[in-house]
């Protein structure tokens, strides 16, 4: 279950003032400022102040971290020894400022949050319980501390909030359609997992989300697999964490759909070719080139390109797992399986070197190298062998091939308007008319795409959009 973090030491103090400058507000002859959340389930409107922006604590269960804390470990340590620490608190300030995938660089957006806040300054308050921790707006306050602005507008959440409406509240608000500054890929599943956790409905927590339980069911199952991987990685004081996958979310999300697909014709071949495609997914390869491995593809293309060494080593036959008190067990996984996921293993150990470069010795970066390089060029050559197999196994233009040439037509008829504009000789009836069929056709091709396409990517969502068609 969620931790109660207590209060920061100025809970006291904070109380007080808060409770004076919300009496001023409401005594003034201004018209208070009011600010709509839901809170426990129903909508309330709280009023709205200003507060020091130094008097004010980070809030330590913010979601919008929940996986970068994990960068530095001893931070992280000295943070949950201490959320209200010098130490605790700065450590939350630079993960906040941050780029997700990668905590040691400074994040762009947040840089153009803090310009934005230079010249307009706020446009909308954020929100505080009474202790002064920032329900909503840590971001906002991290900028606006850099810029050595004195005070934020906040609103004001009742006295009887715990960390349970805490974490709730500032759920609701940063998920809703118009919010400014989206949770990271990581940091929403942590999000879904702990609504989940909580007992939430499936149907409550599509709608929290603006999602479907089938979306759901695709998001579990993708940190079930990016848990799995943090646990295959480790040894010894090594291991990646998951904030190292931030960048994977189309792969993730493609790699679900494929191995839903083959599951149901072949589970031990499905199994197989999910851990070929997780190690292209830890070697960083696109999600249009992992496309390209199959059930065939160690067989056929990668197999001959391994030189020898550990990765090619073929591990114990794997046992059957007996079921306690029933006098039964499940089948072993395959050999092929095996083989596989040993090879992933061994990536997945190599990366997690290269990650920590930090605490790994020059020995073992060095080893790290040179097999995440290995395995990085058999992989690289294999995907392109079997990209051509596949292109040569084509006897007929497939869908994509057809739209990749409209593509082409269309990049073409904008040059051609481009021409018809030097000389006024565009027929405007003409190709409107043109344009009407082409939105029919359009529309003929999202709908046949969504009856196969349970779970749309992003060109399909984004035809579906401007198509204005709902789901």
């Amino acid at each position: 279950m969620p931790t109660d973090f207590g209060v920061p030491p100025l809970a006291d103090e904070n109380r007080t003032l808060v409770e004076q400058r919300l009496q001023d507000a409401r005594t003034g002859d201004a018209v208070p400022e009011t600010l709509r959340v839901e809170f426990r389930g129903r909508p309330i409107h709280v009023e709205v102040i200003d507060m020091p922006v130094d008097q004010l604590s980070y809030n330590p269960a913010t979601h919008r971290i929940s996986a970068q804390r994990a960068y530095d470990p001893v931070q992280e340590e000295e943070l949950t020894k201490d959320p209200w620490s010098d130490a605790g608190q700065s450590y939350l300030h630079h993960l906040l400022t941050a780029t997700p995938s990668d905590p040691h660089q400074r994040d762009p957006d947040f840089d153009k949050l803090k310009e934005s806040l230079r010249e307009h300054r706020q446009n909308e308050p954020g929100l505080i319980s009474r202790e002064g921790v920032l329900v909503n707006g840590n971001t906002r306050r991290a900028a606006l501390k850099e810029l050595g602005v004195q005070s934020i507008r906040v609103g004001v959440l009742p006295a009887s909030c715990t960390w349970d409406d805490i974490r709730s509240v500032e759920l609701s608000l940063q998920l809703r359609p118009d919010r400014r500054r989206e949770y990271s890929y990581i940091n929403q599943l942590m999000a879904i997992e702990e609504q989940i956790r909580l007992g939430l409905p499936l149907a409550a927590i599509a709608k929290l989300f603006h999602t479907s339980t089938p979306a759901l069911d695709r998001d579990t199952w993708v940190l079930g697999q990016l848990r799995d991987l943090v646990k295959r990685s480790e040894h010894g004081r090594i291991k990646l964490r998951l904030m190292d996958f931030e960048d994977a979310k189309e792969s993730f999300a493609e790699l679900y759909r494929t191995y839903i697909k083959e599951k149901a014709k072949d589970k031990q071949k499905a199994d197989t070719l999910l851990e070929y495609r997780l190690a292209a997914i830890a070697l960083d390869f696109a999600k249009t080139d992992i496309r390209s491995i199959r059930t065939d593809f160690r067989e056929k293309h990668l197999e001959r390109r391994l030189p020898e060494g550990p990765h090619t080593a073929v591990p114990e036959p794997p046992k059957a797992v007996s079921i306690p008190g029933l006098n039964r067990s499940l089948p072993a996984p395959s050999s092929e399986t095996a083989v596989a996921r040993a090879l992933t293993d061994m990536l997945l150990r190599a990366k997690a070197t290269q990650k920590s470069a930090t605490t790994a010795t020059v020995e073992e970066l060095t080893e790290a190298n040179r097999s995440v390089s290995v395995l990085k060029g058999a992989f690289e050559e294999s995907i392109h062998s079997a990209h051509k197999a596949i292109r040569d196994r084509k006897k007929r233009l497939a869908a994509p091939d057809r739209v990749n040439a409209a593509v082409e037509e269309l990049q073409q008829c904008a040059t051609d308007l481009v021409l018809a504009r030097g000389n006024n000789s565009l027929d405007e009836g003409a190709f409107d008319d043109t344009l009407v069929a082409l939105r029919q056709a359009l529309t003929k091709v999202s709908a046949e795409a969504s009856k196969s396409i349970q779970l749309p990517g992003e060109g399909l969502s984004w035809l579906r959009e401007a198509l204005g068609i709902q789901r």
